[in-house]
C-alpha cells in the first residue's frame, strides 16, 4: 500500500492545488491528512491564496481517498462542509508489527505521547516542521506543512511505501527518508 501524508493546509488553495497535483502523480492508495485543513489559526499569517471554500471543493472531490484526523484549528462547522470524517483525534495503522499512531500533535506528541510499544511510530503535524527522530524507544515523524512551513523547511508531504517514509517537497524531490 502507498500512502501520501500531509498536514496543515490551513485553507490555502495554491498549496492544495500543488498537493493534489503531486497526489495525482504519486497515485497513492490513500491521502492521510493530519489536520488543520481550512482555518489558518490565530498564530499563523494567512497562507497564499487563502480560500477555504475552494479547498473544500477540491478535497471533497477525492473524499473516498482521504483519511483525516482533527487538528487544533478544525471544528464541527468544518465537518459540516467536508464530505469525509475529520473529527477523530487519532488513527492507528500497522506495518507488520509496528504501530503508527497518527494524530495532529496538539494533544499527543513527544511531550505527551500515547501508549506506544518499543519501536512504534508517533506521526503528527502541528509544528509545521518536518521531523524524523528517535524519542525514547520510539520514533517521531512529521511531514511539516503543506502551506505554512516553519524553520525554513519546504512546503511538502510524506510518502509511505513498502515500509519506508520519504519526505518530499511539492516538486516531488526527496529530501529525507526513514525505513521502518
Amino acid at each position: 500500500m502507498k500512502l501520501m501524508i500531509a498536514s496543515d493546509i490551513h485553507g490555502s488553495l495554491k498549496y492544495t492545488n500543488q498537493l493534489l497535483d503531486c497526489y495525482k502523480k504519486e497515485n497513492p492508495d490513500k491521502l492521510i491528512l493530519l489536520g488543520d485543513i481550512l482555518y489558518h489559526g490565530p498564530r499563523n499569517d494567512l497562507p497564499d491564496e487563502y480560500n477555504p471554500k475552494e479547498v473544500i471543493n477540491k478535497l471533497n472531490e477525492i473524499k473516498d481517498d482521504i483519511l483525516c484526523v482533527r487538528g487544533n484549528c478544525d471544528t464541527e462547522v468544518d465537518q459540516m462542509v467536508l464530505d469525509f470524517p475529520i473529527l477523530a483525534d487519532y488513527a492507528i495503522l500497522y506495518h507488520q508489527k509496528t504501530m503508527i499512531f497518527i494524530t495532529h500533535g496538539h494533544k499527543f506528541n513527544i511531550d505527551n505521547p500515547p501508549t506506544l510499544k518499543k519501536g512504534d511510530i508517533l506521526l503528527h503535524g502541528h509544528t509545521h516542521v518536518p521531523a524524523c527522530e528517535k524519542f525514547g524507544q520510539n520514533f517521531y515523524l512529521n511531514p511539516g506543512s503543506v502551506s505554512v512551513p516553519k524553520e525554513n523547511s519546504p512546503h511538502g508531504y510524506v510518502i509511505l511505501e513498502n515500509g519506508e517514509f520519504f519526505w518530499k517537497d511539492l516538486q516531488q524531490n526527496v529530501y529525507n527518508s526513514f525505513k521502518i
